[in-house]
C-alpha cells in the first residue's frame, strides 16, 4: 500500500468584490504564479511521480498477495470537489487535479494490477488547518474553529484520526474498490455545491 498525503495551501484571495475591476485587482494582487506552481507541484506532480516510481513494487505486491491487492490511496480534499473557492483558488484547483489524477491512474494502472482511490477529507486537525502542532506532531481543531469556516459543517466538529484511519483501512482491504473518491468531510459536501 502507498499513501500520497502531501499538501500545501498557498495564498488566500477572497472573491468578495462585486465590481469586476475591483475583483480583478484584488485577485491579481493577492495571488502569485509561483505559489500556484508550488501548489501544483506539491499537490499533483509529486503524487504522480511518487506513484509511478513505486509501480514495480506495487505490482510485485499484487503478484504476491492476489489480483488488485496493491493499493494507492491519494489524500485529496473536499476542496477539490466543491464549487466554493474558499478564497484558495490555487489549492482548490490543485486538489481538483489530484482528484482527477487519481481517477486517471486507477483506470490506467489496473493494467499492472494496482488500484488507486482517493480520500477527500474535510476539516481534520493538521499543521495546515491549524498553522501549528505540538511536540507530538498533533494539532487541535476545536469545534468553534470548524464552525467559523464560512459554511455549514453538519458534523459540527473536525474529523478524528480514527475516522481517517477507517477510510484508509476500508480502501486498503476492499480490493473490489478502484477509482473512487470518498469524501470524509462531516457532511460539508451535502450543503456546499460540489461533485
Amino acid at each position: 500500500m502507498q499513501v500520497c498525503a502531501a499538501g500545501i495551501q498557498g495564498t488566500k484571495a477572497e472573491p468578495d468584490e462585486e465590481h469586476a475591476p475591483s475583483l480583478k485587482e484584488k485577485l491579481w494582487q493577492q495571488e502569485e504564479p509561483e505559489v500556484w506552481n508550488q501548489n501544483y507541484n506539491t499537490n499533483v506532480t509529486s503524487v504522480y511521480f511518487t506513484t509511478v516510481a513505486f509501480l514495480p513494487l506495487l505490482q510485485a505486491g499484487s503478484e504476491t498477495h492476489g489480483h488488485l491487492s496493491a493499493s494507492v490511496i491519494v489524500i485529496s480534499s473536499m476542496s477539490g470537489i466543491m464549487r466554493h473557492s474558499q478564497g484558495h483558488f490555487s489549492y482548490n484547483t490543485a486538489k481538483g487535479a489530484t482528484v482527477h489524477l487519481s481517477r486517471l491512474m486507477s483506470a490506467e494502472f489496473q493494467k499492472v494490477r494496482v488500484r488507486v482511490n482517493s480520500i477527500a477529507p474535510g476539516y481534520f486537525p493538521s499543521e495546515m488547518t491549524t498553522k501549528e502542532s505540538g511536540p507530538d506532531q498533533k494539532s487541535e481543531l476545536p469545534p468553534e474553529k470548524v464552525l467559523s469556516k464560512g459554511h455549514d459543517v453538519p458534523a459540527r466538529r473536525a474529523g478524528s484520526d480514527e475516522e481517517m484511519a477507517q477510510a484508509v483501512l476500508f480502501l486498503t482491504k476492499n480490493a473490489y474498490v478502484n477509482g473512487e473518491v470518498i469524501a470524509v468531510d462531516g457532511g460539508v459536501l451535502n450543503v456546499v455545491a460540489g461533485r
